[in-house]
C-alpha cells in the first residue's frame, strides 16, 4: 500500500468591503483554520475603503500573533487598501498588491469614543497620535517605511501599487494569485516568536476559506444604510400590528426586522443618543393611535426620528453616514402611515359619539305590537319597547321616534296626506 503524502496548501480568505467585527471574526477565523489544517500561509485577498478602528486593531493583532505567515494580498486590479486597510497591509509578514491598486488615507476619520465632529482639538490630536504611533510601531517590525505610514495617518498620503513598492511599503506586485505563490516561494519571513519560515509555495494548493452564507448575511447588514433601512421596516411592520391586531404577518416581519436591525447596530459604531431618539419616536408614534387629537404627538414623532437619524451613527466617515434621502424615505414612508392610521382611529372615535342610542332619535320605526300606550316596535330589525304619545297606535303603523326613556322609544304616529 502506498501512501501519499497531502500537498502542501495555502488558506486564502476574501475580505471585501467595509472593516467591521463581522469581517474581523472571519480573519481571525481563516487564520486559525490555516493554522489548524497545516497551511504553509494564509492570503488574505484585500480590498476595503476602510472601517472601525476597534475592528480593524483585532484583526492585525490576530496576523501579528499568526503561527503561520500571513500575507495581505491587495486585489484585484482597481482595489484599494485604505484606512483601515493601510494597519492590516503593513502587519502582514508578506504585503503584495495587484496593478492598479491604492494604498493610503489612513488619517482616524471615524477612530475613537466619539466622531470626528464631537471630537476637540486636543481629542483629535491625542487620536492621530496614537494612530501614528501605532503604524509606525507596526511598521517598524515588518522593516517596511515607517515615515510614509505615519504620513498616511497625519496627512493622509496614498500611493499605487508600484509606489508603494519603491517606497517599500510593501514586498511584491503581482497581477495574479498564482503569479504571488511562484514570487512567495524562497521567501523568509520572521514570526513573532522570533523564528525564521521559508515559504515554498510555487507548488501549493489554494484552498479558499469562505464566510458561509450566514457570516456573509450578518456581513451584509452590517452597514449603516441597510440596518437603517430595516429599523424603519421593523417600525413600520410593528405598528401596523399594533394599528390593526390579528394580522399576525406584519408584526412578524416587524419584529425579525427590528431584532436584525439592533444586532446590526450592536456591531456598528452608533450613538446610543440617536437609537434612544428614534425609540421615542416609534413610542410617540404609537401614542398617537390611542388619542383623540391628531398632530401634537406625530410632530413630535417626526422631528425626534428625524435627530435621531442624523445622529444614529458616530464620525464624520461616508462609511458611516446615512444618505439624506434614505433619511426622507423612510421618514415619508413612516410618517405617510401614522397619519393615515391616526386619522382612521380619529374618524372611528368621532364616530362612535354619534352611533348610540341617541342617534335613534328622529328615525321612522313599525308597530309590531298595538300601542295602548305602550307595546312593542321595529327598528332595523330589532324589536323595542315603545310607548305612545299621541294616543292608541295600531300594529302596521308607522311612528316617529322622539326620545329614549331609558330602553325604552318614546314614538308618535306618523299621519299621511290624503290625496285627492
Amino acid at each position: 500500500m502506498i501512501v501519499q503524502a497531502e500537498a502542501p496548501r495555502v488558506t486564502v480568505l476574501e475580505a471585501r468591503g467595509a472593516v467591521n467585527p463581522v469581517l474581523a471574526n472571519y480573519i481571525k477565523n481563516g487564520i486559525s483554520q490555516a493554522e489548524n489544517n497545516g497551511s504553509l500561509a494564509c492570503i488574505i485577498q484585500l480590498d476595503t475603503p476602510g472601517g472601525l478602528d476597534s475592528a480593524m486593531r483585532d484583526i492585525c493583532q490576530r496576523i501579528l500573533n499568526a503561527k503561520v505567515p500571513v500575507v495581505v494580498y491587495v486585489s484585484p486590479p482597481g482595489a484599494r487598501a485604505a484606512s483601515a486597510g493601510v494597519f492590516i497591509t503593513f502587519s502582514a509578514h508578506v504585503a503584495a498588491m495587484a496593478p492598479d491598486t491604492a494604498i493610503g488615507a489612513a488619517h482616524p476619520v471615524s477612530l475613537g469614543e466619539g466622531g470626528e465632529q464631537q471630537m476637540s482639538t486636543e481629542m483629535t490630536a491625542k487620536v492621530v497620535n496614537d494612530a501614528s504611533a501605532y503604524i509606525r510601531g507596526i511598521a517598524q517590525s515588518k522593516d517596511r517605511n515607517a515615515d510614509w505610514a505615519e504620513k498616511a495617518v497625519r496627512e493622509s498620503v496614498s500611493a499605487t501599487a508600484v509606489e508603494a513598492l519603491d517606497l517599500k511599503l510593501i514586498d511584491i506586485v503581482s497581477p495574479s494569485l498564482n503569479d504571488l505563490l511562484k514570487q512567495m516561494d524562497g521567501r523568509s519571513v520572521k514570526m513573532m516568536d522570533g523564528t525564521t519560515v521559508v515559504l515554498q509555495t510555487q507548488a501549493a494548493q489554494v484552498q479558499f476559506y469562505k464566510m458561509g452564507w450566514i457570516v456573509d448575511f450578518l456581513y451584509s447588514i452590517a452597514d449603516p444604510s441597510i440596518a437603517y433601512i430595516l429599523l424603519g421596516i421593523g417600525s413600520l411592520g410593528i405598528m401596523a400590528e399594533i394599528f390593526s391586531p390579528g394580522l399576525i404577518f406584519p408584526g412578524i416581519i416587524g419584529a425579525i426586522c427590528m431584532l436584525t436591525a439592533f444586532y446590526a447596530l450592536g456591531v456598528l459604531s452608533v450613538n446610543w443618543t440617536g437609537v434612544l431618539l428614534i425609540i421615542l419616536a416609534f413610542v410617540l408614534f404609537v401614542a398617537e393611535f390611542f388619542t383623540p387629537g391628531f398632530g401634537l404627538l406625530f410632530g413630535g414623532g417626526v422631528v425626534s426620528f428625524i435627530f435621531g437619524s442624523l445622529i444614529l451613527f458616530k464620525g464624520g466617515s461616508p462609511l458611516y453616514q446615512i444618505n439624506w434621502w434614505l433619511i426622507a424615505i423612510v421618514i415619508i414612508i413612516l410618517g405617510g402611515f401614522v397619519a393615515f392610521a391616526a386619522t382612521r382611529v380619529l374618524s372611528t372615535y368621532r364616530r362612535q359619539a354619534t352611533t348610540g342610542k341617541e342617534d335613534l332619535i328622529g328615525k321612522t320605526a313599525v308597530v309590531k305590537e298595538k300601542l295602548d300606550p305602550e307595546g312593542m316596535v321595529l327598528f332595523q330589525g330589532e324589536l323595542w319597547a315603545a310607548r305612545s304619545e299621541s294616543g292608541i297606535i295600531e300594529s302596521g303603523d308607522e311612528v316617529h321616534i322622539t326620545k329614549i326613556d331609558g330602553l325604552k322609544l318614546i314614538v308618535s304616529k306618523i299621519i299621511k296626506e290624503e290625496k285627492l
